[in-house]
């Protein structure tokens, strides 16, 4: 039976992680209202500058979401119909729901077990006549591998988009998530590292083309009102979610500090019985969850909750195996299966401190 705790370490609580930007929150969401300006005004224009900048990358464009900034990425690259989109198979659905809508293949290609992103080694193997880009995701808040994934899409002509919904402010040697391909889609769901207070997205691009077509996309395919060049959507970041995203990428390099500190906690005390994430010098890692894996996962879980701690797992059904994916049901990637089945995310938010890192490993180590 649960023992409910008065202090319970929550996994994540939004209100305490947005608490200390409630003032400044307060403060331009009545500059919006007050403006009269709500869709496509000078918030979105702003925050689109501010975090091309922080990307150092030349466009940037607010969505509505990360699942359309993953789409829309596939409508400006006008492959063909059908066209065979690379992905890992053991990412969120929606990195292959974004393929699917596209009207494209997605082919599951195995992850790294130690970093729980694409396997390099095994992209060529998968690649045929028809694959026309790879989707890379930088699951967790590490990024992938790069350089060989770049040079597979220099040598076989491959467009690449890179899905940064989990890698906000992580690098690879240097640079910065999402500055690495043709396209690369950000989501700002609140959990995020950078997150606002609903949904949100964006495109970022250094091609001058891509970023048009892409502001046209979101917009009913439209550039000048009432006249319409593409087959668009309606997918626009609204003025007062940029407001709020304007805010926090203030202090999204504190945030990522701040997760870096508690992760290194946890490596430092957490005993070697549990599989933690891999750490190489070339990785700037920022966290977005802190995930460690278990052969009796389930236990794990239940035992943590019964002693005052609650954890998530990200995710319990790989994208083949899901309802929704029938098609796919009968396809098999051991390594993605292993990892989710073992895998359990720890509590690693904003509004985290160390205490509660150092109880929780000592939870974890009794278990």
């Amino acid at each position: 039976m649960i023992t409910y705790l008065q202090n319970m370490i929550e996994y994540e609580n939004l209100r305490k992680v947005n608490q200390p930007f409630f003032e400044e929150f307060n403060n331009v969401f009545n500059k919006v209202l007050e403006s009269g300006c709500f869709v496509l005004g000078t918030n979105v224009e702003e925050f689109e500058k501010e975090f091309a900048d922080y990307l150092n990358i030349s466009h940037c464009v607010g969505l509505a979401s990360g699942l359309d900034a993953l789409s829309i990425s596939l409508k400006v690259l006008n492959l063909k119909p059908e066209s065979e989109v690379i992905v890992p198979s053991n990412t969120y659905i929606a990195t292959v729901l974004s393929i699917l809508i596209s009207g494209n293949i997605p082919v599951l290609v195995e992850p790294d077990i130690a970093t729980y992103n694409i396997d390099p080694c095994r992209i060529e193997e998968a690649i045929t006549s028809n694959t026309r880009a790879i989707m890379i995701v930088h699951l967790y808040g590490k990024t992938c591998d790069m350089d060989p994934i770049i040079d597979i899409c220099r040598r076989h002509k491959l467009y690449l988009i890179e899905d940064c919904a989990q890698a906000h402010g992580a690098e690879y040697k240097g640079k910065k998530a999402g500055s690495f391909g043709d396209m690369a889609a950000f989501s700002f769901y609140p959990t995020k590292n950078l997150g606002c207070l609903g949904d949100g997205g964006a495109i970022v691009t250094n091609n001058p083309d891509y970023a048009k077509k892409t502001r046209m996309i979101r917009n009913y395919g439209s550039e000048k009102k009432y006249y319409n060049e593409y087959q668009g959507v309606n997918s626009r970041l609204d003025e007062i979610q940029a407001a709020f995203l304007r805010v926090k990428l203030k202090h999204l390099n504190e945030i990522v500090s701040h997760k870096r500190e508690l992760a290194a906690t946890y490596f430092e005390g957490i005993s070697d019985k549990f599989i933690t994430p891999s750490v190489h010098p070339y990785f700037f890692d920022v966290y977005h969850i802190f995930n460690i894996r278990h052969k009796k996962r389930d236990e794990l879980k239940k035992y943590l909750l019964e002693n005052g701690v609650k954890t998530d797992i990200h995710y319990p059904v790989p994208p083949h195996k899901q309802k929704a994916m029938k098609f796919m049901n009968d396809l098999k990637f051991p390594i993605s299966e292993e990892i989710h089945r073992t895998t359990l995310s720890l509590p690693i938010s904003a509004f985290h401190t160390i205490d509660d890192i150092l109880k929780i490993i000592r939870i974890l180590n009794d278990f």
